[in-house]
């Protein structure tokens, strides 16, 4: 799978899990904690393939305008990783914060999505070249499923230590 098809099937996920999440009411606090952890786990995820592999290489092989979306893409995780998903995760599931830090957590990387699909990626295509992209996208899904392994792990250590 090429890295540009890989990271469209990661935002078909995140869409759907931020889909699930909009639907959910406050007697739901059960599935949206779960939820949000869900989204945290495919974030943490697709940022690191995107920020590691992905985005390096469209930024060394482009000029300006690929530098210029290299960095407006990484403000952009930043902004939901550091910022708006730790407020979520902090938010009382029952409470009417929750829906509307959801909202902004939706809008927010339903334009971060459309942005690298019509943009990005298509600009992607034609600096790194369709042999390149079969390249990061072999990578990607070693990363991907070592970081996957990782962070499995470390929830279920985190949720032994609560337990205990």
């Amino acid at each position: 799978m090429n890295a540009i098809d890989l990271l469209k099937a990661d935002h078909k996920v995140v869409k759907n899990l931020l889909a699930q999440l909009s639907e959910t009411t406050e007697r739901a606090i059960k599935t949206r904690t779960d939820l949000v952890g869900k989204l945290e786990m495919e974030l943490t995820v697709h940022t690191a393939l995107e920020e590691e592999i992905l985005y390096p290489a469209f930024k060394a092989a482009g000029a300006k305008e690929e530098a210029e979306m290299y960095y407006e893409a990484k403000e952009e995780h930043r902004t939901v990783d550091s910022l708006v998903l730790p407020d979520l995760k902090d938010t009382n599931p029952k409470s009417p914060e929750f829906a509307g830090r959801a909202k902004v957590v939706k809008e927010l990387l339903e334009h971060h999505i459309k942005e690298e699909e019509s943009e990005m990626f298509v600009q992607a295509k034609k600096v790194l070249g369709k042999a390149k992209l079969e390249e990061l996208g072999v990578q990607m899904e070693e990363m991907k499923v070592q970081l996957k392994k990782e962070l499995t792990a470390a929830a279920k250590s985190g949720s032994k230590q609560h337990a205990a």
